[in-house]
């Protein structure tokens, strides 16, 4: 897992799902491996893929955070994630 800020390079401030990015609820997928909107928990928390990227593939998630430099202070981490399945 890695992250990323408001402030990256070539971040526009709005996310592919049309939202504001938030701390503690905005994550960056691949959508072919998470579908956007997909509710994602990992750490006791539940995050929504709202968002994609260009070096997000596969399963590597990025989770906002705010701005570039907590994003870099962040690093890469390595979490255990579970995708809630959609209701029938």
């Amino acid at each position: 897992m890695t992250a990323y800020g408001v402030d990256c390079i070539g971040c526009t401030g709005i996310t592919k799902s049309g939202t504001l990015p938030q701390e503690g609820r905005t994550i960056a997928v691949d959508p072919t491996v998470i579908p956007l909107g997909s509710e994602v928990y990992f750490d006791g928390e539940i995050y929504i893929a709202e968002d994609i990227g260009g070096a997000i593939k596969g399963n590597i998630i990025d989770l906002f955070y705010g701005t570039e430099q907590k994003s870099i202070d962040y690093g890469v981490q390595y979490h255990t994630v579970y995708i809630k399945e959609k209701e029938k």
